[in-house]
């Protein structure tokens, strides 16, 4: 956001074009393999909907308190980051 600056919306809607992008590669070419249990991806792709619905709306409701959307995306990312940092230390 800093190095663009575009705002916490555009920041979040760019990440998750990114995200679609890598698991749609990623899912064709496991399908084009045989190695997808697609009863259990569909739950994916509908939880994902539902999640996707959620967020929208969850997104929409914090926008209009100032600071708020980018104050949880923050913890959010710091969240992911302390249990990917915590994951690595204990595998070592």
């Amino acid at each position: 956001m800093l190095a663009t600056g575009m705002s916490i919306l555009n920041a979040v809607s760019s990440s998750l074009v990114a995200v679609t992008a890598f698991g749609l590669t990623t899912a064709a070419s496991y399908a084009w393999s045989g190695l997808i249990s697609w009863g259990l991806a569909g739950l994916f792709v509908a939880g994902g909907i539902a999640g996707g619905l959620i967020g929208t709306r969850l997104a929409q409701l914090a926008s209009t308190r100032r600071g708020a959307l980018n104050t949880v995306f923050a913890a959010v990312i710091i969240a992911v980051a302390l249990y990917m940092l915590a994951r690595n230390l204990t595998l070592s």
